[in-house]
């Protein structure tokens, strides 16, 4: 197998698959003018995004295990590229909703089938790097995709995006098809869908791993889902204007990824995430609610989506490490908790806006992430020698 040119395709899907899933941010004010609903009403189009993905996640990981990586692969980009162009066409805000489900099953499967992938090839002691680096080509969607999402809608219309998504999902199956190893690692499997759940379940530190995650994505997709509709409502922003902001707060994700990769194998990894995680917090709270320069919100959201970022990475290094030979079924686990995050980030966010404004989104993520942290301070902790993870209590 061609390490490097595996390493590639793997990373081109991710960048593909988190672009197409989180394009929806700039085009909701469009979407919502033409189907005459409100953003917090387009918003949802969202959730169903993200509830489909869970479902995706949950299901994926024993089939992968079982079956392999390759048909996996082709087809959850397949469904990606079929949800895209599907969108373009959509005559109605249901339509669309329905071309975002197959969209979120396709979506899915492709990160826990891509890390499990990675795991089966890479050393352990190359893997967290590794790892850190296909995740920031993956938030690098932040500063290429969305950018050109806005700039495509401000040329052509929030259609126009879809289109050229669903182009290069195509073009990613294809290259998937060609380059993906037809062979595997042989490894002894047998088929047991809810036996492989219950067995990682039933260990406290990957309870208390996916109980961390599910509250930092709150957090993370919160803010995320809402700070191009700010900037457009409160700072009078056009869509394609939000490009650039956008491309520099997906800065942020990207460095947060890379480091995250550098800090997966330190002692003190699971401190790190906690304060990172306060501080993030406290930006998030704080750009929503005061009134201040257009360029201090964006550095704000810059500085929070980078610093959630570091766990992302962190936390899936650690659920490899934990789940032995159920690694697509682990990660799954995390994307669940993920995907479930994400809904909550986008539907209570969407009910906060509707009820009291954008300030409700901020106290949200500073809510979901001191849970965390208490989460982290009081049932996870590290050995002093290594990066092994240890749990107190029954989480």
């Amino acid at each position: 197998m061609n390490e490097k040119r595996f390493l590639a395709i793997v990373a081109l899907a991710f960048l593909g698959t988190q672009s197409s899933a989180l394009m929806l941010a700039p085009l909701l004010v469009d979407i919502a003018d033409e189907f005459d609903t409100s953003v917090a009403m387009a918003g949802q189009v969202a959730t169903a995004t993200f509830v489909a993905w869970a479902i995706s996640v949950v299901s994926v990981g024993p089939f992968s295990d079982y079956f392999g990586r390759r048909p996996v692969a082709l087809i959850g980009l397949t469904l990606l590229a079929v949800g895209a162009f599907g969108s373009a066409l959509s005559p109605n805000l249901a339509t669309l909703m329905v071309m975002r489900v197959a969209t979120g099953f396709g979506g899915g499967m492709i990160p826990p089938n891509g890390m499990a992938a990675v795991a089966d090839v890479v050393p352990v002691e190359r893997r967290a790097k590794v790892i850190g680096g296909l995740l920031a080509v993956t938030t690098a969607s932040q500063v290429i995709g969305l950018p050109m999402v806005a700039w495509l809608a401000d040329l052509g219309g929030w259609r126009a995006p879809f289109v050229v998504m669903g182009s290069l999902l195509a073009l990613c199956t294809l290259l998937n098809w060609l380059w993906f190893p037809k062979a595997e690692i042989a490894v002894t499997r047998t088929f047991s869908f809810f036996s492989r759940y219950r067995s990682l379940l039933a260990k406290p530190v990957i309870r208390a791993i996916v109980t961390v995650n599910f509250a930092q994505r709150i957090a993370f997709m919160g803010l995320f889902s809402y700070l191009a509709t700010y900037l457009i409502d409160d700072y009078d922003m056009s869509v394609g204007a939000t490009a650039l902001p956008l491309a520099v707060v997906g800065i942020g994700t990207v460095v947060g990824s890379f480091v995250g990769g550098q800090a997966a194998n330190r002692s003190d990894r699971m401190p790190l995430i906690a304060v990172s995680a306060l501080v993030a917090g406290g930006a998030s709270a704080a750009l929503f609610s005061m009134e201040i320069p257009v360029w201090a919100v964006v550095a704000l959201a810059t500085g929070a989506m980078g610093l959630l970022s570091i766990a992302w990475t962190v936390l899936i290094s650690a659920i490899t490490e934990a789940s032995s030979q159920s690694r697509a079924t682990g990660v799954g686990l995390l994307g669940i908790s993920n995907q479930t995050g994400a809904v909550g980030g986008a539907a209570l966010g969407g009910l906060l806006l509707a009820a009291g404004g954008f300030p409700g989104i901020g106290y949200l993520c500073l809510g979901v992430v001191v849970f965390s942290v208490v989460v982290i301070v009081f049932f996870l902790r590290e050995s002093a020698s290594s990066a092994k993870l240890l749990v107190d209590g029954p989480l």
